[in-house]
């Protein structure tokens, strides 16, 4: 089967040692320290045979990622934009779902407590987490010890076929019936990014009080689907700042109540205008630019009647943040990180949410096949018109 795999040369900083749990000249947790020259290729690959506890599934649709971007992305000195784990080469794509075609005996599936069937239609988490780490065994499998993640570490899913653990693995049928086979693969694909967001502003950000009001930094797929499970939970308003003018209409079909231009508008005082200086209960950072977007942040903090609030930094990115401490004490408000979905019932939780009528599927602004892979991760380095582009030819 033919693949799109990312190659990169092992060329490691001056300033970069190898963790603990980094492999020389193979894996590491710092990508952007250590790869350099980043290109894809057309790789010919097996298709995998499922072992015992293990499914293969064919490939019905797959989000390209950010994270997919800025791998494929160099800076000036060829160095990949992204911070995190990585492994090359390995084949990319996480967002996917699925039909199982094949099951190890002992591959359960969740919804039936029996072995998988051919036929049943999936999505699966991409954090592969061991189950035996303290992270793991205190409930936070998104930081477990001994992480791998399918398309940064091992191959992903831009290929036809994927085999994966039944345990990393969620039934979408309850999809079928209300939104016909074509779109519940268009959702099926979505449900890992919107899981994130969910993880970011419910588990992390600690969800909202009904009424309140929120804000989201950044209009990508992550900030977007945050502002439908947002909405979702009740807040009265949900507030997007996004310079582009397609994300902020997709944003606001999508349960935003408000879409502001950062260039065109302070985006605090648009804010405090909003809310009638109020300010908000959750921050979501979400642009993967913390030094730019922290002024407003702080002012927000500071100026609204809202105390507690929580930023949630849930974007990936090798920058600092200008924290002023005094901002945080004063008002009771906090910073916390967010990584990835597993976990605390997300997978599940946005399932059902997408079942009783949060039709994110509006996200997907483009579709594509496997020759075209290529030339959308560099377009998307510089175009932000684009949300979400799906492979739906495998082939």
């Amino acid at each position: 089967m033919r693949t799109v795999s990312l190659v990169a040369d092992w060329a490691p900083k001056p300033d970069f040692k190898l963790g603990a749990k980094d492999i020389d000249g193979k894996l590491t947790y710092l990508g952007s320290k250590v790869w350099r020259h980043p290109r894809t290729e057309i790789v010919e690959k097996d298709i995998p045979k499922p072992g015992p506890t293990e499914v293969l599934i064919e490939v019905k649709a797959c989000g390209i990622c950010g994270s997919d971007v800025h791998m494929r992305q160099a800076d000036k000195e060829g160095y990949i934009f992204y911070p995190g784990l990585t492994a090359f080469p390995c084949t990319l794509g996480h967002e996917f779902s699925g039909v199982v075609v094949e099951a190890g005996e002992n591959a359960i599936n969740k919804r039936t407590r029996k072995k998988y069937q051919a036929g049943e239609a999936v999505c699966a988490e991409e954090m592969i987490w061991c189950a035996q780490c303290k992270p793991c065994c205190d409930g936070y499998p998104n930081h477990c010890e001994a992480l791998q993640e399918i398309g940064f570490s091992i191959d992903g899913a831009y290929a036809k076929y994927i085999k994966m653990d039944a345990r990393y693995l969620w039934s979408i049928e309850e999809l079928r019936n209300v939104y016909g086979e074509e779109k519940m693969w268009q959702l099926g694909s979505l449900v890992e990014p919107t899981s994130v967001a969910y993880n970011a502003v419910i588990e992390r950000g600690g969800g909202i009080r009904a009424g309140e009001h929120v804000v989201i930094l950044g209009g990508g797929p992550i900030g977007v689907a945050a502002c439908a499970v947002l909405r979702k939970s009740g807040a009265a308003s949900v507030i997007l700042s996004e310079p582009s003018k397609s994300r902020r209409e997709m944003a606001l079909t999508m349960g935003a109540t408000h879409a502001i231009d950062p260039t065109k508008v302070n985006a605090a005082d648009a804010v405090l205008d909003i809310t009638k200086g109020v300010g908000a209960g959750i921050i979501l950072e979400a642009t993967g630019l913390p030094s730019v977007v922290w002024g407003d942040v702080e002012k927000i903090i500071w100026e609204g009647k809202a105390v507690n609030t929580t930023v949630v930094v849930v974007a990936r990115a090798d920058d600092r943040i200008p924290l002023n401490g005094e901002v945080l004490q004063v008002r009771r408000a906090s910073v916390v990180g967010s990584q990835g979905h597993s976990g605390h019932g997300t997978f599940p939780n946005v399932i059902s949410c997408m079942a009783s009528g949060m039709d994110v599927s509006p996200l997907i602004t483009k579709k594509i096949g496997l020759d075209e892979v290529e030339e959308n991760l560099l377009m998307l380095q510089t175009d932000r018109d684009e949300v979400k582009i799906t492979l739906t030819n495998l082939e």
